[in-house]
């Protein structure tokens, strides 16, 4: 670039002198030529003047009306009045009259450049003189300059022409020269460094040359020889130390990872991001946030120990601001474990593929609740559309081996088979995070055979209880041609076998029974604010959501008030719920249906400044939620189905002085772990209402040892044994096939 600057420069002063020296050499011919004709044309002027023959005058200017170069002349008196002039000029109106003055009393000629019309006219006037001296009048010739701007134009054409041809020429040479010099070596590099990211670390980068590139490669070839061996040091440390942890951790993951992965990336898929941005209301400035999810409270413990890449839709308001190129970024922000790639959706994919097929459709269509699924096409093509887009953005991120993709839940069953056309060696596992209906109630799905195909396209499937392993097994048995063996819970179907197993999905079991300073001032403020002091505290938290049983729970309270009334004004049940999926119109005609209710029941029940049921709608953070956890003598989870229930779980970690009570619905995929729990059926009310009476009366020690049970459970049974179940089973599973 400054060499393209300067040679500019250079030319185009070149040009303004040329063209300068050119106009210069045109006027002093134009001048001499002007002094030759003039001093020719002042004799016959003279005899025309001398006689008075204004005729003949006339006649002397018409000789000039179609001249080439001469545009005119003019004829004046001896008072400098105007005589005669050609008639293309006979608008010529010189107001100068001091300039004909000076010619008239010096009886010398002058000359002068003035614009005429839209053209530039150079004239050059003389006196006319007799023999005796006397002035008789002026001779006047005009010439027209155009042809001199016009020669000097076409000048300044062929100069910048002439620069042009040179700059590009310059610039195509320059980039040959870069390209061949510094761009192919980078080439190189780059695809080299790359496939090095993607494993393939044996390949030489292909940079022979000893100059400044062929140090930076070198030096990098060395930084990623170093890399390659610290890894295989990990690799061999982690499982050295795998076997000498009893309890699974964040640390003993880690160790794994290591030494079943190796240099392997773990890329996680899921429709919900683990951290979004959004533009806080009252301050305006973008924040960072955790949505509620049971997806993002389970996954974002492993990622942070395993690292890799989590890809997952971006739905918050400032997200674009955070990204770089790649539509990346490093999270947590304030400890970089791993990376968030965000794949962006237009409204109306969002609309098709979220709001409707995936909640509209297969969300009623898993949860017995008896709310019709909608089924609509043009959801199911967005859908197919959508999971395509996430297919190829997991693909991007891939090793060039032994790549591991983890898909979650009901919102990808097409992704494992679209990964697997491209990537075939990849491994791949879908965690389903609802449950799985019998045969009878998902052949109501006029995409069933799409479906199953594109799950049984992954190497593994999980869900959390076995119950849920035998619909799988006995739908795709019953709507597919396959076959299924029992014995090692697997379905065969065109060559590809697919592994189904029960892996229940649980917590972060790093207990914190301490409670903050920060922490205890926001109990005691809670507290205050809602007036809990002295009081029963049941807590319950959830997404509205007509799966969670939220209505079931105000009944229950309102009926165990009603058998129990000496609880009156002791009671209070503290409900914290997410909006969640308010376009669809169940979701907001539920979220009215509990405002109603609340409201009635408290009216029922209210006296003085307490009422039985304190209603918190708006997003929580875990950081929020934690306090209601702690001051809650009894928790209550009703769902109507669930797949597992972590509330449930966080509840047990949260109560360090197991003094809480849980009270558990039975449909839910916890109630099988959690045994200690007051089991219930939420449709019945009464039973309901009974068992909060039985968890507000349990004695104390009863408590602490339900609560050590469950905590126990939860300890051993941890998020990440449940990772590591199911890293193994992948890791056993390229095995076999690489023997095989």
């Amino acid at each position: 670039m400054p060499l393209l600057i300067i040679v500019s420069v250079v030319i185009l002063l070149f040009g303004v002198i040329q063209v300068r020296s050119q106009e210069d050499r045109m006027m002093d011919d134009l001048q001499r030529k002007a002094e030759t004709v003039t001093e020719s044309v002042e004799l016959s002027a003279r005899y025309v003047l001398s006689g008075k023959d204004y005729e003949g005058a006339n006649r002397l200017v018409k000789k000039f009306q179609n001249k080439k170069m001469i545009q005119g002349c003019a004829l004046y008196d001896k008072e400098g009045r105007l005589i005669a002039i050609t008639e293309r000029f006979k608008d010529w109106k010189d107001e100068d009259t001091q300039y004909y003055r000076d010619v008239l009393k010096n009886k010398e000629a002058k000359s002068k450049l003035s614009k005429f019309k839209k053209i530039y006219v150079y004239s050059r006037i003389v006196p006319v003189i007799d023999d005796e001296g006397a002035t008789l009048g002026m001779v006047e010739m005009i010439y027209d300059t155009s042809y001199v701007f016009a020669r000097s134009m076409d000048t300044w054409k062929s100069i910048v022409a002439t620069l042009v041809v040179l700059v590009v020429s310059l610039l195509l040479i320059a980039i040959l020269f870069l390209r061949q010099m510094f761009m192919v070596p980078m080439e190189k590099l780059t695809t080299w460094f790359k496939h090095f990211q993607k494993g393939e670390t044996n390949n030489m980068h292909g940079i022979s040359r000893k100059d400044d590139m062929g140090g930076l490669a070198s030096e990098v070839e060395q930084v990623a020889l170093s890399l390659k061996v610290a890894r295989k040091t990990m690799s061999d440390a982690a499982s050295a130390r795998i076997d000498k942890e009893e309890i699974w951790t964040e640390s003993k993951l880690k160790d794994l990872v290591h030494a079943k992965l190796g240099d392997s990336s773990l890329v996680v898929l899921s429709n919900r991001e683990p951290f979004m941005h959004v533009i806080d209301e009252k301050t305006g400035k973008a924040k960072c946030v955790r949505p509620a999810s049971g997806v993002v409270t389970a996954i974002d413990p492993i990622m942070r120990a395993c690292g890799g890449t989590w890809v997952a839709q971006a739905s918050g308001n400032a997200d674009r601001q955070f990204v770089n190129s790649k539509d990346k970024l490093g999270v947590p922000p304030e400890d970089i474990r791993y990376i968030l790639k965000r794949v962006w959706l237009t409204p109306e994919e969002e609309e098709g593929f979220y709001y409707g097929f995936s909640n509209e459709g297969l969300w009623p269509l898993c949860h017995i609740t008896h709310t019709r699924p909608i089924f609509r096409e043009t959801d199911w093509q967005m859908y197919k559309e959508v999971n395509r887009k996430f297919a190829e953005s997991v693909i991007e991120e891939l090793p060039m081996k032994n790549a591991f993709v983890f898909i979650q839940d009901y919102h990808f069953t097409l992704a494992g088979k679209m990964i697997k056309e491209k990537r075939p060696d990849a491994k791949i596992a879908l965690f389903w995070h609802i449950p799985w209906p019998n045969p009878e109630v998902f052949s109501i799905c006029p995409y069933q055979q799409e479906i199953l195909d594109g799950m049984l396209g992954c190497d593994l499937i999980g869900f959390h209880v076995q119950y849920h392993c035998n619909n799988f097994l006995d739908t795709s048995n019953r709507l597919l041609e396959c076959r299924v063996d029992n014995e090692k819970n697997s379905i065969i179907r065109a060559g590809r076998e697919t592994l189904v197993r029960p892996f229940p999905i649980s917590i972060d079991s790093q207990f914190d029974s301490a409670v903050s300073a920060g922490e205890a001032g926001e109990i005691e403020k809670i507290k205050d604010e809602l007036n809990l002091r002295d009081k029963i505290v049941a807590v319950g938290v959830d997404r509205i959501d007509y799966t969670k049983g939220i209505v079931e729970r105000i009944l229950a309270v309102d009926r165990f008030l009603e058998k129990y009334p000496e609880y009156k004004g002791r009671f209070v049940f503290v409900q914290l719920s997410a909006p969640s999926r308010t376009k669809i119109k169940r979701y907001h005609d539920l979220s009215d249906e509990i405002d109603q209710l609340v409201e009635k029941k408290n009216d029922k029940y209210s006296d003085g400044s307490w009422k039985p049921i304190i209603y918190l709608k708006k997003y929580f953070t875990p950081e929020e939620i934690k306090p209601y956890y702690r001051i809650g003598d009894i928790c209550i989870v009703s769902s109507l189905h669930d797949g597992m229930n972590l509330v449930a779980k966080e509840y047990i970690a949260a109560k360090g002085d197991l003094s809480g009570a849980l009270i558990l619905s039975k449909f839910t995929g916890a109630s099988r772990e959690l045994t200690d729990a007051i089991a219930i059926n939420p449709y019945s009310i009464e039973e309901f209402a009974d068992s909060i009476k039985t968890a507000c009366e349990m004695p104390q020690e009863e408590k602490r040892q339900r609560m050590e049970n469950m905590r126990k459970n939860i300890q051993e049974h941890n998020v990440y044994r449940w990772a590591a179940s199911i890293i193994s089973e992948l890791s056993a599973l390229k095995k076999d096939q690489d023997k095989a």
